[in-house]
């Protein structure tokens, strides 16, 4: 029979104090803690500020780095997506002291043009989307993910009216993957789709207005902040058209109890920055490193709170 747990103080607890049965569960393989007298100094570029949608990731990258001996700096641009900025931000931090890059980029083509054309270059390893510039790249398949969010929203009914694909970042190539695996199961299935781009520096219009459509039978969310700011539209304006979503955090796991969103595909974010830390140390000290496909997987509202899912999604730290 599956538990709830109504305190979400519960859950923060349960994020805070950390990891180590993630780890065991999708890094089996890690191996004993490297000595070294030299410190790796890591540049991270992200391409959104939200620090909670990225908690868990900054868990698991800053449990690699203690035990990598590893420095983080972690950066964003000024606003969400400003794919100049973060070039800027690439650039200058290229030509600096790092030693490696981590980056999700909002423009992978754009940044690849610009660290090709770097006086200094050092090794880059891409989180979200696959980039020509980078050594390997941490993610999903993103692909595959939207397929099967697609399939989710089949089983439960597609209804009378269309289905509105939404993305907010038309540059990402991991989101855009995810957009034509659902398109792509949604087509096969005949299911009336549109596709739209968000303007979340709008004030929430563009995303009002869309998710108010009256032949709108279900909304899909390619990205993990325009999932969370759907779930908060909906709930604030009490609307039923249902939601689904890409990402977990500790908001989005209220939603989904709730019924705010119908299902959400998610990864461990903890592994994935673990696993980024771990892939620039080695790629910095000229070491071979092998990366797989994260595994995803769809949860519902009911499986949120049951043990498999606390241990990937609000891991504990060693």
């Amino acid at each position: 029979m599956r538990r709830r747990k109504n305190d979400l103080v519960q859950l923060m607890i349960l994020t805070v104090l950390g990891g180590a049965v993630v780890l065991t569960m999708l890094l089996p393989r890690l191996p004993a803690r490297r000595e070294t007298a030299e410190t790796t100094e890591i540049s991270v570029v992200l391409r959104e500020a939200d620090s909670a949608l990225w908690s868990n990731v900054r868990l698991g990258m800053e449990q690699a780095a203690g035990e990598f001996q590893a420095e983080l700096r972690v950066l964003t641009p000024a606003a969400f997506n400003d794919s100049a900025d973060q070039r800027r931000i690439l650039r200058r931090e290229a030509e600096g002291q790092t030693d490696v890059l981590i980056v999700e980029a909002a423009d992978p083509a754009g940044l690849t043009r610009d660290l090709r054309q770097a006086p200094v270059r050092c090794p880059v390893v891409s989180m979200e989307s696959p980039m020509e510039a980078a050594a390997l790249t941490v993610a999903p398949d993103n692909g595959a993910l939207g397929r099967d969010l697609a399939r989710a929203l089949l089983s439960d009914g597609a209804g009378t009216g269309f289905v509105l694909l939404l993305s907010a970042s038309p540059d990402a190539s991991g989101v855009t993957d995810r957009l034509d695996g659902a398109k792509e199961v949604l087509a096969a299935a005949g299911t009336p789709v549109r596709e739209r781009e968000v303007d979340l520096t709008d004030g929430g219009e563009s995303l009002r207005t869309l998710l108010k459509h009256p032949d709108l039978s279900a909304a899909v969310m390619m990205e993990p902040l325009l999932t969370e700011q759907a779930a908060a539209m909906k709930e604030s304006l009490g609307l039923t058209v249902p939601l689904y979503g890409v990402g977990v955090s500790a908001r989005g796991a209220v939603w989904l109890e709730r019924g705010v969103i119908s299902a959400a595909a998610a990864w461990s974010d903890f592994a994935a920055g673990y696993l980024a830390v771990e892939a620039a140390v080695c790629l910095s000290r000229g070491e071979e490193f092998r990366t797989e496909l994260l595994p995803f997987f769809i949860v519902r509202g009911e499986d949120v709170y049951e043990p498999e899912y606390q241990k990937l999604l609000f891991p504990v730290t060693a």
